[in-house]
């Protein structure tokens, strides 16, 4: 058996990285102050001092320049893992992910493979503004030939880093802020977990329900498991079991096991980081309202998700429109409350 530590989930992901170096030659990472630093937010921490400078690159601030240069790496056989550094500067360089990582293999016919890892960072809460601050994981999501994996805790993050690496297709590896482990950093204690020294990797696509319940379904992804197992704790404290399922992957996404727990609990919350218009709230809603000849609601669909505004610079409006604990509980409170209509068919 093999032993586990408790580690961040910087320090999972950037072990992950290290073993799958170790085993692969063709693995290297590049990207702004990836070396000497480790990451701003310590993704590649002590890899310099393993592998060197030949595979541990510092670049430039050019992100369309390193991002097309790991696409053309992917297709000449290596295995690049780059990282844009927040993942709001998609901007100045999604050309080259949207035109040429993720379309490229369908536009050769299947004859190249682009194995992509292009890790960045999501989230707020720690007043950084609109530009450094959102999640858009449903904007990658939305647009095929990516895969998209937002783990909220250190043992998930290792196993689908690992799982990402391996993978013969691009991986958009998204790592919120407030879940690394960062000593700079307010972060969740319950990111941080035990995780095993050995290499292991968890499959895509497969949720997983980190709390069960009976009464109400909440739907989650990255940090905001963290807040709603904190949630659950103070729901049941009111006598309400909520379930708690942590999608880890939105590309591919496990419609299953939402379909599953909903069906048992008959409440779906869904709660999320990322903007609520055309996105993963959405997209969730409309899985289950596509299946009510199998799944019986009792109560409406709620949606808790930052509203369609940037996210502002100042402490109390941005803890405003990002979703904490406590609105995650009174939502949870008015949809045990709320029934169907009568009438209407669930």
């Amino acid at each position: 058996m093999s032993t586990t530590r408790k580690l961040t989930m910087a320090q999972a992901i950037s072990e992950g990285i290290a073993q799958e170096m170790t085993r692969d030659p063709n693995v290297f990472v590049m990207g702004e102050d990836i070396g000497a630093y480790g990451g701003i937010f310590g993704a590649t921490g002590g890899l310099l001092d393993k592998f060197g400078k030949d595979r541990i690159m510092d670049t430039p601030i050019s992100e369309t320049a390193f991002i097309g240069t790991a696409t053309g790496a992917a297709a000449a056989g290596m295995r690049p893992i780059v990282e844009l550094m927040f993942v709001d500067f998609f901007g100045v360089c999604m050309d080259q992910i949207y035109n040429h990582l993720a379309k490229n293999t369908y536009m050769a016919g299947a004859n190249i493979k682009l194995p992509v890892v292009l890790t960045t960072a999501i989230g707020g809460g720690y007043n950084d503004a609109a530009q450094h601050s959102q999640c858009l994981y449903a904007t990658f999501a939305h647009m095929p030939g990516i895969k998209v994996v937002v783990p909220s805790n250190a043992y998930d993050a290792k196993g689908l880093m690992i799982q990402a690496i391996r993978d013969d297709n691009p991986v958009m590896f998204m790592y919120h802020k407030g879940i690394m482990g960062l000593p700079w950093m307010a972060y969740f204690e319950g990111s941080s977990n035990e995780v095993p020294e050995a290499a292991y990797t968890i499959p895509f696509g497969q949720a997983k329900v980190v709390r069960e319940g009976q009464d109400l379904t909440i739907v989650t992804i990255s940090q905001m498991v963290q807040k709603a197992l904190l949630a659950a704790d103070e729901l049941a404290q009111k006598g309400v079991s909520a379930e708690v399922v942590d999608l880890r992957t939105l590309v591919p996404l496990d419609r299953n096991a939402v379909l599953k727990s909903v069906a048992k609990t008959g409440r779906l919350l869904i709660a999320d980081e990322d903007y609520l218009g055309f996105g993963m709230t959405g997209e969730i809603s409309a899985i289950v309202a596509e299946n009510l000849d199998t799944v019986v609601l009792k109560a409406p669909i709620k949606r808790l998700a930052v509203p369609n505004v940037p996210i502002p610079y100042s402490r109390p409006l941005e803890q405003f429109v990002i979703p904490q604990v406590k609105g995650i509980v009174e939502a949870a409170q008015k949809l045990m409350q709320a029934r169907v209509a009568e009438g209407v068919t669930a």
